[in-house]
């Protein structure tokens, strides 16, 4: 496991969980199969700017404050990167693909990514074209829908 696979397990864990020590994240890590020892996990709480608060609960936890997260995007962004450089959206199943000039998916598969928009598992990006794998719970055909009102393109 990476240091940022493992750092991401530690977020996830102290979202999730009442966590005050590094200790205790090494259990929970090692219930995960994972290995790291009380100094790396330190220097990962550290990394990832963990302090020690006091939740709504009275609980001492440690957490990451949420100046570290990278905030979604606003929407407006996603519709004027679809709006202008998305050609075409077309769906089978859960898969999305959307077509734009040579040399643009990754622009807008990254407005994609960080709009946080519901239903949007992840996005794979080439030259031109963008692979959207919709959630199951959304599926392809609501998620292409949204997508062509986004990008103002017709629907089908």
């Amino acid at each position: 496991m990476t240091k940022v696979q493992r750092q991401h397990r530690i977020s996830e864990i102290l979202e999730r969980d009442v966590i005050s020590t590094a200790a205790q994240v090494v259990e929970k890590l090692k219930a995960e199969g994972v290995h790291a020892t009380q100094a790396t996990v330190a220097r990962d709480l550290q990394d990832l700017g963990a302090v020690k608060i006091r939740d709504r609960n009275g609980s001492r936890r440690l957490s990451i404050p949420e100046s570290n997260a990278v905030a979604p995007a606003p929407t407006d962004h996603l519709r004027r990167m679809m709006g202008e450089w998305a050609i075409s959206i077309e769906h089978s199943g859960n898969l999305i693909v959307i077509r734009t000039p040579p040399g643009c998916a990754h622009v807008v598969a990254s407005a994609l990514d960080r709009s946080a928009l519901p239903g949007v598992l992840g996005t794979v990006a080439g030259d031109d074209t963008i692979l959207i794998i919709a959630t199951e719970e959304v599926g392809g055909t609501q998620l292409t829908a949204e997508l062509r009102l986004v990008a103002d393109l017709p629907a089908r």
